[in-house]
């Protein structure tokens, strides 16, 4: 039996409501309900019972829930334990960009703070991403996004991520002291899939001012995209991060363009309320 299902009892026997336990977990209610209804039949018996609008336990539901303090409080202390051994897993799902260019450098740091600790870093389409860490398969996850796409998450904006535009030195666009959005009428781009949230959001923009755009090229890895504009005609947005290093060696450019409705934030998402072992906060703190 999914520890999961005790933690949820133990909440709605708590605040007597399946309602306020569901708000509290962040969960549906339907979800809440579903797990006691398994709890029940897991046992054979009631566990709660109503009376006129109120709920309460049943003698059985008082009987299992001194046992699963006990069992939560044990489960917790194990997790303590192997965390201040080292020990332990921490499970990250993020997008391509940012598990190859932002976080290894902070992954390793954590490690050698935390030799024992494995670490499983999953690159995941976002809304895979934030559906796994609402069902606990991730303990974190990391997005570029512009704003919060489910608010049963708790969302930390941790830095505005810069966007640029990019192509080959001896692209048209290159020489241009300043790019105005009409000045992208018909140009080939290098574009990463349709999934992509940066690719939607530019999309948008083009489609409201009535830009018209070619694909030339639609790839799933930034790696593959920055050598196909350093070989081609195309233009390509990219996070800043994922190019940075072919700019400063001339290999790319940064086309001089912004937009206000083309921008992107780097976020941390979790559960509310999730546990959090000692690695996972030092992490939290290397992402600030």
């Amino acid at each position: 039996m999914d520890l999961t299902y005790f933690q949820t009892f133990r909440e709605v026997a708590f605040h007597q409501s399946f309602t306020k336990a569901a708000g509290e977990l962040g969960y549906a209610q339907s979800s809440v309900t579903m797990q006691i209804q398994k709890l029940e039949q897991a046992y054979g018996v009631k566990l709660f019972e109503r009376y006129g609008k109120s709920l309460r336990l049943t003698s059985a539901g008082e009987e299992l829930l001194k046992i699963a303090v006990q069992m939560l409080g044990l489960y917790q202390q194990s997790k303590e334990t192997l965390t201040l051994q080292g020990g332990g897993t921490l499970t990250i799902g993020t997008i391509d960009s940012l598990a190859s260019y932002y976080l290894p450098a902070l992954i390793q740091h954590l490690r050698q703070k935390y030799p024992t600790l494995t670490i499983r870093l999953h690159p995941d389409r976002e809304t895979a991403i934030v559906e796994k860490v609402k069902e606990g398969d991730y303990d974190i996850g990391l997005l570029l996004e512009s704003k919060p796409s489910d608010p049963s998450l708790e969302w930390v904006k941790i830095r505005e991520e810069p966007l640029e535009l990019l192509a080959s030195p001896d692209h048209p666009l290159s020489a241009m002291p300043s790019i105005a959005l009409e000045q992208l009428c018909d140009v080939e781009w290098i574009m990463t899939e349709a999934s992509c949230n940066y690719r939607i959001m530019l999309e948008r923009v083009l489609q409201e001012h009535r830009i018209p755009y070619r694909v030339g090229l639609e790839l799933g890895n930034p790696e593959a995209i920055k050598r196909c504009l350093m070989t081609g005609s195309g233009i390509a947005l990219l996070p800043r991060m994922a190019a940075d290093e072919e700019i400063q060696r001339g290999e790319l450019t940064a086309l001089p363009f912004s937009h206000p409705d083309i921008r992107l934030d780097l976020q941390m998402i979790m559960r509310p309320k999730k546990w959090m072992s000692h690695s996972l906060q030092d992490f939290i703190e290397l992402l600030h």
